[in-house]
């Protein structure tokens, strides 16, 4: 692997690319401290779980527009009611043409209700849990929730938590070609080992720059065509 480049190299060329530091720093995502992360209850978490599963493969914007009538039969996404679904109940979701007829989503909600819920009683909340996990080894969280849900593996996991806004860098395409453009890894990061490295890249760019993982996720993406 070639020598990594600096990250204030990094940070001055998506600058430049994107008109200057003012325009730049205005589409960094925002990351939400432990103390807000905790503060969101676990009912929204499966929603916005839930979201992004349904969401994965289709237009989003038809998915949203659906979501009113998704929180009203699946109870408001209260994990602890969503996961005593009867199966007969799930199977007759099957005839609701007022949500995304999909029997692969519609059981993983369940599952991942029950998953939810599980983590919730042990840690004090889901939010606790996440809020918890270092950044430093985000990708083991990328692991354990793939490992732990359905429907969440690829690049869904790592989505989940950028929409529920747990500070943590996502593989895009755009991601992966400044990647390899600045040194840091050579083709996609697909293996363990290859995102383990990938992550330490990424701390010892946080190191030097004090930004947070979602905000050198995006400038990276910025600094390549």
């Amino acid at each position: 692997m070639a020598k990594v480049t600096k990250f204030s190299t990094v940070l001055e060329t998506a600058e430049m690319r994107a008109g200057g530091a003012a325009a730049l720093k205005k589409s960094l995502p925002k990351a939400k401290s432990a103390k807000a992360l905790k503060a969101v209850t676990d009912d929204r978490y499966l929603s916005l779980m839930s979201l992004r599963v349904f969401s994965a493969g289709l237009k989003h914007s038809m998915v949203a527009a659906k979501w009113p009538d998704f929180e009203e039969i699946f109870f408001a996404f209260e994990p602890k009611r969503v996961a005593v679904i009867l199966d007969e109940e799930l199977e007759a979701l099957l005839k609701e043409r007022r949500i995304i007829r999909h029997w692969g989503k519609i059981k993983a909600t369940r599952h991942n209700a029950a998953t939810m819920a599980a983590i919730s009683a042990e840690h004090g909340g889901f939010g606790a849990w996440l809020a918890d996990w270092p950044e430093s080894d985000i990708v083991g969280l990328w692991d354990e929730m793939q490992k732990r849900f359905s429907q969440l593996g690829g690049k869904s996991g790592p989505y989940f938590l950028r929409m529920a806004g747990k500070d943590s860098f996502v593989l895009t395409s755009d991601t992966i070609k400044a990647l390899n453009k600045w040194g840091a890894c050579t083709g996609e990061p697909k293996g363990k080992k290859a995102r383990r490295d990938v992550q330490q890249v990424f701390n010892q760019w946080a190191d030097e720059s004090g930004l947070k993982l979602s905000e050198m996720s995006m400038i990276l993406a910025c600094s390549v065509d």
